[in-house]
């Protein structure tokens, strides 16, 4: 028989999950996406890069890697990686191990979950790191897509993208491929998407 009360306990997770914040505008909309919108995009992105370029990649892996990547900031929130904080960053690892935790001690029963999470935080398979970049660039393709309001609203330029970037998205050849082409198309109309350095 279904357990309702942790059902329910589960969904009341999600739910919070929903109400974490990432500093990147919703695409065409006034508002900044949630944590729920860019894990389940990041999912469907990359179970779509892997199959229709036929990637050796375990797919219902990629898929549950991404859709847990950033569940523990349901507890620790989302770090900006462009933020001027240096003990919010300093903290972020910190803080997102305490949140694992917490997130076992809370779900003790969803031990494929935990076991994810521990994964997918080593990145020891080709597949988690996949994701992890993939993460990487996640956010580049909506903002560019979305004309660059984001960069642009945050003063971001194109050197500050690149040397946040450049050493994550090295984890994946394939994708680190793709974000080399990415910046190539960036780099073409800068002056439109980004803040231009002076």
């Amino acid at each position: 028989m279904l357990d309702l009360s942790k059902i329910l306990n589960f969904v009341g997770l999600l739910n919070m999950f929903r109400h974490v914040e990432r500093v990147v505008l919703a695409n065409g909309e006034k508002r900044w996406e949630n944590d729920v919108e860019h894990s389940y995009h990041l999912a469907m992105l990359a179970w779509y890069i892997a199959e229709s370029h036929a990637l050796p990649l375990n797919r219902d892996l990629l898929v549950r890697y991404a859709l847990v990547h950033d569940l523990v900031e349901v507890y620790a929130g989302d770090t900006y990686i462009y933020t001027t904080n240096q003990s919010e960053k300093d903290s972020k690892k910190a803080r997102e191990e305490k949140a694992a935790v917490e997130l076992r001690e809370n779900f003790p029963e969803f031990s494929g979950l935990h076991e994810l999470i521990h994964q997918y935080e080593k990145r020891e398979d080709k597949e988690s790191r996949f994701v992890y970049a993939l993460d990487k660039i996640q956010p580049i393709l909506n903002i560019y897509m979305d004309g660059g309001r984001t960069w642009k609203e945050k003063e971001v330029t194109i050197q500050m993208l690149v040397d946040a970037k450049k050493h994550q998205v090295a984890l994946s050849p394939e994708v680190s491929a793709c974000f080399e082409e990415l910046v190539m198309l960036l780099k073409k109309d800068e002056e439109k998407l980004f803040t231009v350095a002076i």
